[in-house]
């Protein structure tokens, strides 16, 4: 009975034809030769093949072999007889064709099977699938050969070929002639498949046997030298097998065990060239090398396409891929050109065989498409070549595989990617080697039909490919491939995090210049993406500070269009602006200290100039919070991820003040305010700054520094200001009030509502934090200064009279300040009052305070009004002799003051003091003049 379509019957009916009478344990050691049939080698191509692409400039599968013409297998196939040869016209690469292929690779819309029933005119057919123009692959034959009854095998013929195999299972293949009588039989026996059962059970009971054996043969064969036809005849078996769906390279761990060993053994091969050598060094007469190494390779070949003839779910292509991947990726070209021929042959028969089926099992598609894109740009030309092929018919297959699994949902999507697809061939229609010869035109093509997970499979690829230092070149690929693909695809990639992984682990790898500028406009350009701003920010902020020389070249150079600049550095700005507005924790957070150094990399680089002017008050002021939360902290002080540092990375010398430090030194730098970076400096302003107990300090002085040189920026500040002062912990709530009240002092503070200057001083005197207190009075003398706030300002004398109590020295002279500016405007009980408070301060052993209060004391009397002056006069009789004792302190400044507040009391009450009470001589020298003063007041007093 004729053999079913189940198998390769082109094959069988030639290739196997030999044996049909006979098992091969019976033949002799001619016949076992003849066992390594020729049907692998260039003889078989036809002599005038149709033209394919100009992918290479010469395809050796298709040259003639200049082998030994006295090799003996050649002259043994001499003698058989016709009906025993290989079809001289056999196809090399596609084993059989269905009967329905048409024979063309050019797409043609019209030839595509439907595949969606009953969709609507809106819905995507194949029309819209766009042709591939560039190459015109040679035709398939119309109809497969078929085996005819002479070939079917009796069961006398089936038992001595199991018989044969068994003896191979039993340790029995010592020699090649043994070897090769096994691999014979086992893939005679498999053209009974079909029909017989007694083939069929014993072949699937002994799969695990017939694993083990083949990886022992290939294991023994010599892996740096070609002198036997084993290897061959053992892909031959695989894919004879294979044809009749018995498939020994999937499945079981032993199986993709012996996938990879077989795929080793033809690819770790020396060189032809090498190999050419060592037979010329160690002739063994038997053979051409080189003659059947291309026997072998095209054998080789012929076992990959045999497993994705037919595979509708593109597992088997998926499996391929993972085990050709370690090769198209070899540092050794003869090995990267071997495993890209094989792929591209894999490819071709695919898109020949093409009948998909869901669910698809295809999860590589991003990995492929990024890796043959990078073989394009190959130095080697062959490598490059076949790349090129491969690239075309994997986008045959994509545009298949995507039509097929699209839905109703991403529809118009897909329709608008083969729309882009199509225009863009067309571009190149004229010009397909032009176009398959450059990845990032591919990256182009291919990236309409990507997902996200593909998307990310393609750009980890590429980064992936950049460890590969022997090739310049292949590195400048993949820079060019990221960025486009970057470009094309921005809005659909979800495993951001990821891809930021692999810049920053292969960013230090990369020497040359161009790609590692390449990287970095990558990186720009996910963070200048709304949707990836925080995603990549936070991802760099994960990293070790101070940053490496690579990472802190990514802050640098970063290159982002001019709109985006602001947005990212607002982002980073608002990273550390949180960690401000939390409470207080009893450890500062690391992305605190991650941000901060960040912006100062950011600020050297000055990249980001134009943003950074704009932002320049919330950078400025955010930065000063910064280092006052770092007074005083360590690194240990700081949250630091689990497993970022180890215990000698962190230096003692590094301090989170350290880096908030020269970060504001750098913006004040860059933002061209040298005249303030240079106060700072002469008045030892960034000591002040970093002190516990000085900070506020050298924030007024900064905060003056500005207002004075650069007047149109502080006005910006003192206005973010405004709802500044509402946010965060204390220290953010000190150090932005610290600002802002020396700010007040700008002609513009008198345009501020009141509820937002007098009305908070009216909260903070009243603050049980004595700094908010002393900010307070201090921002209400700044606004004194303007006549147009003293009436507002009045309406917190009774707060500020209290102040006079206070234990503070600080508050206390900075309440007599404001008071002294408001005396002349007091009512009189407000005056009466703060008379009696500042009697009580005459003695205070604080003698500023002392000396002042007595000055404003001064100032009260003279502002007390004719009407009312009866009323004080009591005061200020008590206050003569604390006055007149006062003159005698051996602080000069108090003692003068006191001789002069003593003359506005005498002037008060029309009194003319004798001119020994202005004399600055001790009493007790002068006693005379003691009795002279004290005579005088008894006098007044009898008055």
């Amino acid at each position: 009975m004729p053999l079913s379509r189940r198998g390769r019957g082109s094959r069988l009916a030639g290739s196997r034809a030999a044996t049909s009478s006979l098992p091969r344990g019976a033949l002799s050691i001619s016949h076992a030769q003849l066992l390594t049939r020729r049907r692998h080698s260039s003889e078989q191509v036809p002599p005038e093949s149709e033209p394919q692409a100009d992918f290479r400039s010469g395809k050796w599968l298709q040259e003639p072999v200049t082998g030994d013409a006295r090799d003996s297998r050649q002259a043994l196939r001499a003698r058989m007889s016709s009906k025993h040869r290989i079809c001289s016209q056999e196809e090399v690469v596609i084993p059989y064709a269905y009967d329905n292929d048409s024979g063309s690779m050019d797409l043609e819309l019209s030839n595509l099977e439907t595949i969606k029933k009953g969709s609507s005119s809106i819905e995507l057919t194949d029309l819209d699938i766009p042709d591939v123009p560039g190459l015109h692959c040679e035709p398939l034959s119309d109809s497969p050969r078929h085996l005819t009854q002479q070939d079917t095998l009796n069961e006398a013929i089936v038992d001595k070929l199991i018989q044969s195999i068994q003896r191979g299972f039993n340790g029995e293949l010592k020699g090649e002639l043994e070897k090769l009588t096994f691999l014979g039989s086992l893939s005679s026996l498999s053209r009974a498949l079909p029909y017989d059962e007694t083939t069929e059970s014993f072949i699937h009971s002994h799969i695990a046997d017939i694993v083990h054996t083949l990886n022992v043969l290939v294991q023994e064969e010599r892996p740096h030298s070609l002198s036997s036809p084993v290897r061959q005849e053992v892909f031959v078996t695989i894919a004879d097998l294979s044809y009749q769906d018995v498939h020994l390279l999937f499945g079981s761990e032993d199986r993709a065990e012996l996938f990879s060993l077989v795929i080793k053994s033809i690819i770790t091969l020396p060189s032809v060239r090498t190999l050419t050598q060592i037979q010329e060094i160690m002739p063994n007469g038997t053979c051409n090398t080189e003659c059947l190494y291309r026997q072998t390779f095209q054998a080789f070949s012929e076992m990959l396409q045999s497993l994705v003839v037919k595979d509708p779910y593109l597992e088997n292509l998926d499996t391929i891929i993972k085990h050709l991947d370690p090769w198209l990726q070899s540092v050794k070209d003869h090995e990267r050109e071997r495993a890209t021929a094989g792929m591209t042959q894999v490819l071709k028969c695919l898109s020949r065989h093409l009948s998909l089926k869901l669910p698809l099992r295809f999860q590589r598609l991003g990995h492929l498409v990024a890796l043959m894109a990078l073989l394009c740009g190959d130095p080697q030309e062959k490598v490059a070549e076949e790349a090129a092929e491969s690239i075309h018919y994997l986008l045959h297959i994509t545009l298949r595989l995507k039509y097929i699994i699209h839905d109703k949902k991403n529809q118009q999507s897909l329709k608008r990617a083969m729309t882009k697809c199509r225009e863009f061939l067309e571009l190149y229609s004229s010009a397909a080697k032009c176009f398959y010869s450059c990845p990032f035109r591919i990256a182009q093509a291919f990236e309409g039909f990507l997902d996200s997970n593909e998307l990310c499979q393609f750009i980890m690829t590429t980064f992936d490919t950049l460890k590969n230092l022997n090739h310049p070149c292949i590195q400048r690929s993949a820079g060019e491939l990221l960025l486009t693909l970057a470009k094309n695809a921005e809005s659909r990639f979800e495993k951001v995090p990821e891809i930021m992984g692999v810049i920053c682990a292969q960013l230090s790898i990369i020497s040359q210049p161009r790609v590692r500028q390449q990287i970095i406009n990558t990186v720009s350009l996910f963070i200048s993406r709304p949707k990836y701003t925080d995603t990549v920010l936070s991802f760099l902020l994960c990293h070790p500070v101070p940053y490496n020389r690579h990472l802190a070249e990514v802050w640098r150079m970063l290159a982002v269009e001019l709109p985006s600049t602001t947005w990212i550095l607002w982002r980073l700005l608002k990273k550390l602006q949180k960690c401000h507005n939390e409470p207080a924790q009893e450890k500062m957070a690391y992305v605190a200290v991650a941000a901060t150094d960040a912006l100062y990399e950011v600020f050297l680089g000055n990249r980001l100039r134009a943003a950074t002017f704009r932002l320049f008050p919330q950078l400025l002021m955010t930065l000063l919070i910064q280092i006052h939360h770092s007074i005083g902290l360590t690194m240990s002080d700081v949250d630091i991820p689990s497993g970022l540092y180890t215990e000698q990375e962190v230096s003692s010398e590094v301090t989170p003040l350290c880096f908030a430090m020269q970060a504001t030194k750098a913006l004040l730098l860059r933002t061209c305010c040298l005249q303030e970076f240079n106060i700072m400096e002469k008045n030892k302003g960034w000591a002040l700054l970093g002190g516990k107990d000085c900070h506020l300090q050298g924030v007024f002085l900064l905060a003056n520094a500005l207002l004075e040189r650069n007047r149109f920026l502080a006005q910006k500040v003192m206005y973010l200001l405004v709802p500044f002062l509402n946010r965060g912990n204390d220290k953010h709530k000190l150090t932005s009030a610290g600002f802002f009240v020396e700010l007040l002092r700008s002609p513009v503070a008198k345009r501020l509502p009141s509820i937002y200057s007098v009305a908070r001083f009216k909260d903070w005197l009243q603050d049980g934090n004595h700094l908010f207190r002393i900010l307070g009075l201090r921002g209400l003398y700044n606004l004194v200064g303007h006549q147009e706030m003293r009436e507002d300002i009045k309406s917190l004398l009774p707060y500020i009279v209290d102040s006079l109590r206070e234990t503070e020295k600080k508050i206390v002279l900075s309440a007599i300040q404001i008071l002294l500016q408001l005396v002349r405007t007091m009512d009189f009980t407000t005056l009466a009052a703060m008379m009696r408070t500042l009697f009580s301060l005459f003695g205070d052993v604080r003698p500023d305070v002392h000396r002042f209060s007595m000055t404003l004391f001064g100032a009260a009397i003279k502002s007390v009004k004719n009407p009312d002056k009866k009323s004080v006069e009591k005061q200020v009789l008590d206050s003569l002799v604390p006055l007149l004792l006062y003159s005698q302190d051996e602080n000069d400044a108090v003692a003068e003051e006191s001789r002069r507040v003593l003359t506005i009391c005498a002037q008060f009450l029309k009194w003319k003091l004798p001119q020994e009470v202005y004399s600055k001589d001790p009493w007790h020298i002068k006693p005379t003049e003691a009795g002279t003063i004290c005579r005088f007041f008894v006098l007044q007093g009898e008055n």
